[in-house]
């Protein structure tokens, strides 16, 4: 039986998950990464994407988050997500609110530097959408 660690994930609405998990798999800003109970102490920003929860005996929870970063240690991991849910509770039409949102941020910044994070950041929802919500 593989080693387990306490993981977390935290939105601003409420505690989403708090339970012993045998392997988390979240999308870091610097590239999707696993983590398992002993994983050395890192903290990495989050993009937005899909958080794979593996439990005992293989059983898995997909969530979808919007951001944020991960507090990861030897015998645990916090993730604070700007905004989660889990995968089978996933909103079309809020994700469509989000992109739109994005899109005008993008139409209405004043410097380059706003303007490139905003089309970064519409460039990970609308992968997003697709991977989640095909056609």
């Amino acid at each position: 039986m593989a080693k387990t660690f306490t993981f977390e994930l935290v939105s601003p609405e409420r505690l989403l998950l708090s339970e012993e998990v045998e392997q988390v798999v979240i999308p870091g800003t610097e590239g999707e990464m696993t983590v398992m109970a002993e994983h050395a102490p890192v903290m990495t920003g989050i993009k937005p994407g899909v958080i794979t929860v593996v439990r005992a005996g293989s059983e898995r929870e997909q969530f979808v988050v919007f951001g944020g970063f991960a507090d990861i240690t030897p015998d645990g991991c916090r993730l604070l997500a700007e905004s989660a849910t889990r995968v089978k509770e996933l909103d079309r039409a809020d994700l469509a609110r989000r992109i739109e949102e994005v899109r005008a941020e993008v139409q209405g910044a004043r410097d380059h530097e706003t303007r490139t994070k905003a089309e970064e950041f519409l460039g990970q929802l609308t992968t997003l959408e697709g991977a989640l919500l095909p056609a």
